[in-house]
């Protein structure tokens, strides 16, 4: 099964680095018209290197966010055909007892996952709705529908949100023929960040989380990659409101 976008309009946020980077590159490999940007400009001269059209962009601007996806919509003269919602983070937080967190940490994790997540859709929409097509894939996390390993109390309930906000949007857009999913990906060395976490590990400890992983590996960009293409795709044309689980079997 051959997954193509040839003509399709895709955005994907947080594209400088790690999944986000994995992912534009798949839909660029896939014949997309790939928008993509990030707050931080460092990276992103690689997907502009392979055809994506790039922005830096703070995504917690409602107004420059409008500005954007306007822009987008103008340049390509039709909707947004597919949403990949990736931008998030941990922001400033550390894992603590809750009654250390402190509201900095808390405003600031809900303001890189949920919020942006909900505002860029917000953006999108309305073509989409024009159009009675489009689709939505929200980035979740293990940590979205468990308790997570990273003790973040801020993250955890972040990426929660993310997933009631992506079965909330699916009940409201199917009758416009859109679809709205989320990807909870397990461990996934895709970044700076996650191969520092996976080194801090011992030896013994890394093999106990490899041997607790029905795989016996740990994920790759491009696990997590082939299900939001797959997700994106003409053939997942009847699946919305799902929270797909990519970890591996952990």
């Amino acid at each position: 099964m051959e997954i193509r976008f040839d003509n399709r309009n895709v955005v994907v946020t947080g594209a400088k680095d790690g999944l986000g980077r994995r992912i534009s590159e798949q839909f660029l490999a896939s014949g997309a018209n790939l928008f993509c940007c990030d707050i931080d400009p460092a990276g992103l001269e690689v997907i502009a290197q392979k055809g994506g059209t790039v922005d830096v962009l703070d995504l917690t601007d409602e107004r420059a966010v409008a500005a954007w996806v306007g822009s987008i919509e103008q340049k390509t003269g039709g909707a947004i055909d597919v949403l990949v919602n990736n931008a998030g983070g941990f922001g400033h937080a550390v894992p603590r007892p809750i009654e250390d967190v402190t509201d900095s940490e808390w405003d600031v994790v809900m303001a890189r996952n949920p919020r942006i997540a909900f505002g860029v859709s917000r953006a999108v929409v309305p073509g989409m709705k024009r159009a009675l097509r489009g689709r939505i894939i929200n980035m979740s996390s293990g940590a979205g529908i468990a308790a997570s390993r990273t003790k973040l109390h801020p993250y955890t309930a972040a990426k929660h949100a993310i997933v009631g906000l992506t079965r909330q949007m699916a009940m409201e857009l199917g009758a416009f023929g859109i679809t709205v999913n989320s990807v909870a990906p397990g461990f996934v060395l895709s970044n700076a960040f996650t191969r520092a976490d996976w080194e801090r590990y011992s030896p013994e400890a890394q093999q106990a989380h490899v041997q607790a992983t029905f795989m016996r590996r740990i994920g790759d960009p491009d696990d997590i990659a082939s299900m939001t293409l797959f997700l994106a795709s003409d053939q997942a044309s009847w699946i919305t409101g799902q929270v797909i689980s990519v970890d591996g079997g952990r």
